[in-house]
């Protein structure tokens, strides 16, 4: 990690990442991208439907392939470049028959290093290949929920699911959340960890660099008003005054507790509930 002077207050703790020494420096490849317009939260009425987005500097959406659809066919990485868009670091690779494709990029992996997608792949790190063909222990990243549909889990810095059992064409896999779940043995993964790791070390420093990446402003419930927030109202600081915490549609929120739907689709999938709050620690 990357830390400063402490000249302001706002620089005392602040980090970054030293992307000098992480990336390659390439400028990225035009034919991979594309413009990308922003919503600020709000839907084709011009309500807001997602709160606290808004700003922040422009960016250039890059192609990343999800769903690696050159199969038997070897590339080979050209560039390691950052992506506004995401946490992770993605790089460009050539497939020798000439294409080239951006993709999120394992730990440890560098410029000139190769992988392949196939299902007779050997278990090496980026590979990618049926979850039935990756033995029991091993970590994996970029899976798919249901066979041919690109990836789907496990894409964010840092993050794996490890493989913990085969079972009746099914795989079970322990994702980043703690859960435990079914998925098909058909369904494709890549073999390794998200690269990037230490993104969840990187302090914010000061507000404007959140408003640079597009945060807005989060207010606290028990700042508003009760017409405003479950939480609201009252004479200066004080309790939210309810047993459990709410959001601001009255739906269960805060540490503890099962946010879940009960009647989700996927359940029959689900060995295992992830752990919430500070049992998941424990």
């Amino acid at each position: 990690m990357k830390s400063y002077r402490p000249t302001t207050k706002s620089r005392r703790f602040m980090t970054t990442l030293p992307y000098k020494e992480l990336l390659s420096g390439d400028v990225p490849f035009k034919p991979l991208l594309k413009k990308k317009k922003r919503q600020g939260g709000r839907n084709a009425f011009g309500r807001i439907t997602t709160r606290h987005q808004g700003g922040g500097h422009k960016r250039r959406l890059r192609d990343v392939d999800f769903y690696y659809d050159k199969k038997n066919i070897p590339a080979k990485i050209e560039t390691i470049e950052y992506d506004p868009f995401r946490s992770a670091f993605i790089g460009l690779v050539l497939y020798r028959d000439g294409a080239r494709r951006y993709v999120v990029l394992p730990k440890a992996m560098k410029v000139g290093d190769s992988f392949i997608v196939s299902a007779d792949a050997p278990i090496a790190l980026g590979n990618r290949l049926p979850l039935g063909s990756i033995p029991v222990g091993t970590f994996v990243y970029n899976i798919e929920i249901s066979p041919g549909a690109g990836a789907r889990l496990v894409r964010s810095a840092g993050n794996f699911a490890e493989v913990v059992a085969h079972d009746a064409g099914y795989a079970q896999l322990k994702l980043p959340s703690t859960e435990i779940r079914k998925i098909s043995d058909l369904a494709w993964a890549s073999v390794g960890t998200v690269g990037n790791e230490e993104y969840n070390l990187v302090v914010i420093g000061k507000a404007g660099r959140s408003r640079w990446m597009g945060i807005r402003p989060t207010v606290r419930g028990t700042a508003m008003n009760p017409v405003d927030h479950p939480h609201g109202g009252g004479e200066g600081k004080q309790g939210r005054g309810l047993r459990r915490a709410k959001t601001m549609w009255g739906k269960p929120s805060g540490k503890g507790q099962k946010t879940r739907t009960p009647k989700k689709y996927s359940n029959t999938f689900i060995i295992s509930r992830r752990k919430v709050g500070k049992k998941r620690n424990g």
